[in-house]
């Protein structure tokens, strides 16, 4: 059936972290509009409130009354971060610098993501952190005095980047990154804008200790690029589909999908309307397409990490073979999404096969649709919903709540789509 329509998607999940969590940094009240509404941002809410912070939510609209250097009390209880990497890993470097005593915890899937990747940075730069399980949570922080450090990053992390800059506004020298490729720099951009010391040069980002209340926030979050891919590929699948999403976040650090796509050949338009706290923003237009397969580049795969179950979907109905290298990563996501996507997509009839960093498809090949093993992940249960719009059977998703991590009311959007 056709989609058609003009839709303004949730906040992008991962500028709603951070503006979140530096507000509390700064020197007055932030109201940030369009929040990302789903569970991982309302943990980053919840252990930021534990930590004695006013914050208040009110539809997608949330208030943070800032309180500048030393914002944060010590907490009663564990510091929940549900199924929030994101929360723990940024949630991490922004308390180590501060005199607290804080478990940070997690439901049964975050507690099998690694942790040492965070916890060795900020380990050398004088945090007190110990684990009971070898790198995984939950992980006793004891923050306090910190010191700059030089830092390279064996492999390419917006997260493990961002705890180490929020650490280092509490260090008392400058602290230097250094990444192999690009990756995610909401971080980076945000602290800019809010007046905090940092520079970048080439592949090293270099951050001096704050000597004043970073700047409070008035603004509207852009829509979730990531949420909307899903809805582009709906697109791309259903006959007679076109869908245009206003609003969204077009950081060059996420638009890998949309470069792969159109290599694809995808008919995307992308339209840039304006910039918002140096993210620029703007239109996607995306209509039916004719698909064909193509090897999606490893230095692509940092900033396509979300994405890449819907690469494997488009590539089952794409001309030829795609294949995906470089992805070793999505093992150590909300589930080894390597074997969420290909146990699903094969059993559904599909013509893919894993590698052990990523997979290759050939096609086209045709759907049958039925049941799905979400792995409890998002991500997956999205990308098998749109799947089953072009599948002979109806889509049984195992869990379909595991949507509200990051995209409350997707389904609900995919249905006002629909056109005869």
């Amino acid at each position: 059936m056709a989609l058609y329509g003009t839709i303004i998607l949730p906040g992008d999940k991962s500028i709603s972290h951070r503006a979140v969590m530096l507000a509390c940094l700064s020197e007055g009240p932030s109201v940030l509009h369009n929040v990302n509404r789903g569970a991982d941002v309302k943990q980053t809410v919840a252990i930021l409130k534990r930590c004695g912070m006013d914050v208040q939510w009110q539809e997608d609209t949330v208030t943070v009354q800032g309180a500048g250097k030393a914002p944060f009390l010590q907490p009663q209880l564990p510091l929940d971060c549900g199924n929030s990497g994101t929360t723990a890993r940024l949630g991490m470097g922004l308390l180590a610098g501060y005199p607290l005593q804080v478990t940070f915890t997690g439901d049964e899937s975050l507690s099998q993501r690694p942790m040492k990747r965070v916890i060795v940075p900020l380990r050398q730069m004088g945090a007190r952190i110990s684990t009971r399980n070898q790198g995984y949570l939950p992980v006793m922080l004891t923050g306090g005095e910190l010191w700059g450090i030089q830092y390279d990053l064996p492999v390419p992390s917006a997260q493990v980047k961002s705890a180490i800059l929020l650490a280092g506004l509490n260090a008392q020298s400058e602290t230097s990154i250094t990444s192999p490729l690009p990756s995610r720099d909401h971080t980076e951009r945000m602290l800019k804008h809010l007046g905090a010391p940092i520079t970048n040069e080439g592949k090293t980002i270099t951050i001096k200790p704050l000597k004043k209340p970073l700047k409070y926030l008035d603004y509207t979050i852009p829509g979730d690029i990531s949420g909307g891919a899903f809805l582009i590929t709906a697109a791309l699948l259903e006959p007679d589909s076109e869908v245009l999403l206003q609003g969204v976040s077009l950081n060059p650090t996420r638009t890998a999908f949309l470069d792969v796509i159109k290599a694809m050949g995808a008919q995307v338009k992308v339209t840039k309307t304006g910039e918002v706290v140096g993210e620029p923003v703007g239109d996607i237009l995306s209509r039916t397409s004719s698909l064909h397969g193509i090897t999606v580049p490893p230095e692509q795969i940092p900033n396509l990490q979300d994405e890449l179950p819907l690469i494997a979907l488009l590539a089952t109905q794409a001309e030829g073979e795609t294949a995906v290298t470089g992805a070793a990563e999505l093992k150590v996501k909300e589930s080894d999404r390597i074997e969420a996507i290909v146990t699903n997509l094969r059993n559904w009839g599909a013509d893919i096969e894993a590698k052990p960093d990523g997979f290759v498809v050939r096609g086209p090949t045709p759907l049958t649709g039925g049941r799905v093993q979400t792995y409890h992940d998002h991500r997956i249960a999205m990308m098998m919903s749109v799947a089953g719009r072009i599948a002979k059977e109806p889509t049984r998703l195992d869990d379909k709540d595991c949507i509200g991590v990051s995209f409350p009311g997707f389904l609900t959007i995919l249905d006002k789509l629909e056109h005869d």
